[in-house]
């Protein structure tokens, strides 16, 4: 009986309707990146189509604390598995512009280098019961929309309702991103200074 109630809790973890939105983007990943090994899809479509479902797939970062909230569906595992979808998302998508020398290496480096400092920062204060310290903050959240916005354009790489080219305007915002990206990782490493001082005497 014990087994039945602790399997169906575990069930009611991992696939409650915001927790499976949220899987959606890790499973999205290969499917994105997958549209550019289809030879038979010209070069335009093979953006239009990888542009399409990196907004979609995005957009259920929203959607998926939204249901959980009106649900009543919020879960530890939930609050784990969100932030980690999203920077995989991200951070294939940044590797496979990188690849097909839409992103200047650095950049990606940088992105994809803060978000493994700032994790494993969040998961040490967290650790020494600080995590406060290194709550989510504006700049960080500015950061996350700025690249979220660049990295469509810059799948895209194209000319948008005849007017906005998405190249252009995505080589700037992902620079933005990128600038963004150190200013809120020195913002959270200042946060977390006293912290790591009081442990080290």
């Amino acid at each position: 009986m014990k087994r039945l109630v602790a399997h169906a809790t575990i069930n009611n973890m991992f696939f409650t309707i915001p927790t499976i939105m949220t899987w959606t983007r890790i499973v999205a990943i290969p499917l994105i990146i997958g549209v550019y090994y289809l030879d038979s899809l010209k070069v335009e479509t093979q953006n239009l189509i990888a542009t399409v479902m990196f907004v979609l797939f995005a957009f259920t970062d929203w959607l998926d604390g939204f249901l959980a909230r009106k649900l009543n569906q919020t879960s530890a595992f939930g609050a784990f598995l969100d932030p980690v979808a999203d920077k995989f998302l991200v951070c294939a998508a940044l590797l496979m512009l990188v690849q097909m020398d839409r992103v200047n290496v650095l950049v990606a480096l940088i992105i994809i280098g803060r978000e493994i400092a700032i994790s494993s920062l969040r998961e040490w204060m967290a650790q020494i019961g600080a995590s406060k310290s290194v709550a989510v903050h504006m700049v960080g959240k500015l950061k996350t929309t700025v690249q979220m916005v660049a990295i469509p354009f810059l799948l895209y790489n194209g000319t948008l309702f005849g007017v906005l080219d998405t190249r252009v305007w995505g080589d700037v915002l992902i620079v933005v991103a990128a600038v963004l990206t150190v200013w809120s990782m020195v913002y959270y490493m200042q946060k977390a200074l006293p912290e790591i001082r009081a442990r080290v005497k």
